[in-house]
């Protein structure tokens, strides 16, 4: 597993909760560094990788992947872990899902969670950490602390995001090319049979989606990033986006998220019996209002599909509806966070409700 973080680093190989630190990376929140995650004795052991690739290892990628590139210019670890990722994807046949964590989440808590999200759901997983351990802090002060730092964080998660674009496009467009030209020379007067081939050879080489998850207070380290006019990171990037119980404002929040492009879906879920969202509401401040994943207020997105889990079986007051018995005992919430985490269509089999422009759970 990768792991893409702004934390500190307090050393570079070793147990993960050694390595990574509480607070944001000493060069600068904006700084950004990858690690590869292993599982030795029962612990998460992570190695922070060496930002720079050296000429021999780029230019393996280059000639591997069979990629128009200058073997002269300098590329980075960020370019290693997308070869990698694909690879992998393609091989195993999993889609892999980007997932930026919520408040109070230490690096264990994160990479347990990856991995759940991992074995439950079958996709390849990348947690985004920033640094959300409240400084040990409690209570009021422990939630200001993270807001600070997700503030903080959005340039970081900004440049994650633009990296991954980045490196997809470079690794897709190079492959799409050479399926037209393959299409378009069997088939260069029937147009129908040429882009079917086409189709065909995309799914058969591409065999896997890009999806983007974020949770609680990662969906507001999100919307920050929205807000800057020169953000690069919000390129048609992901076939689907999940915000699992964000808390950010209701208020007004199609503002933002009508600003969001992907290639399929946009969920938004809600579930009104959420405890740490009621909770979160309850901090003293002026900016807390009524949160997007407690409400079913005010869904006026036109782009988004909102998903209602309140009074769903197994859901209860939990704040993460995608494990523990909301998943294992319900298995239309199972299959709705599978395919939509592998970038399909996962609101089919709901019931629309136009009155409030929600989906439900059919009763079991």
């Amino acid at each position: 597993m990768y792991l893409v973080t702004n934390r500190g680093i307090n050393r570079n190989d070793g147990p993960a909760l050694e390595v990574f630190g509480d607070h944001p990376n000493t060069r600068g929140p904006n700084e950004l560094r990858i690690a590869q995650i292993t599982r030795k004795r029962n612990r998460w052991h992570a190695k922070v990788l060496e930002d720079e690739l050296t000429r021999a290892e780029s230019n393996k990628l280059i000639d591997e992947f069979d990629l128009p590139l200058d073997l002269e210019k300098r590329y980075y670890i960020d370019f290693s872990m997308a070869c990698k990722l694909a690879e992998q994807a393609r091989k195993e046949k999993r889609s892999i899902l980007f997932f930026v964590h919520g408040y109070n989440n230490d690096v264990e808590d994160v990479l347990n969670r990856a991995h759940h999200i991992e074995k439950r759901f079958g996709v390849i997983v990348v947690p985004f950490s920033w640094p959300a351990d409240g400084g040990g802090l409690k209570g009021v002060a422990n939630y200001k602390s993270d807001k600070n730092d997700a503030k903080a964080s959005v340039v970081a998660l900004d440049r994650m995001l633009g990296f991954i674009n980045r490196n997809l496009v470079l690794l897709t467009s190079n492959n799409l090319t050479g399926f037209w030209h393959e299409a378009s020379r069997k088939h260069p007067k029937d147009l129908e049979k040429r882009d079917a081939l086409y189709a065909k050879l995309v799914d058969r080489h591409c065999p896997f989606t890009i999806n983007l998850m974020l949770h609680s207070m990662g969906n507001y380290v999100l919307k920050q990033m929205l807000k800057s006019s020169i953000s690069v990171g919000n390129s048609l990037t992901f076939d689907n986006i999940l915000m699992v119980a964000a808390d950010t404002n209701n208020l007004d929040h199609s503002q933002s998220v009508d600003r969001m492009h992907f290639r399929r879906r946009l969920y938004i879920t809600i579930n009104e019996d959420d405890n740490a969202l009621a909770a979160s509401r309850l901090k003293s401040g002026q900016d807390q209002l009524s949160r997007l994943g407690h409400t079913l207020s005010g869904l006026m997105s036109t782009k988004a599909k909102y998903i209602n889990f309140t009074n769903a079986p197994y859901v209860g007051n939990s704040h993460a509806y995608f494990e523990g018995n909301a998943v294992t005992r319900n298995k239309q919430i199972q299959r709705f966070f599978k395919l939509a985490m592998h970038g399909k269509s996962a609101e089919e089999p709901l019931v629309y409700r136009p009155d409030i422009n929600c989906y439900d759970f059919p009763e079991i």
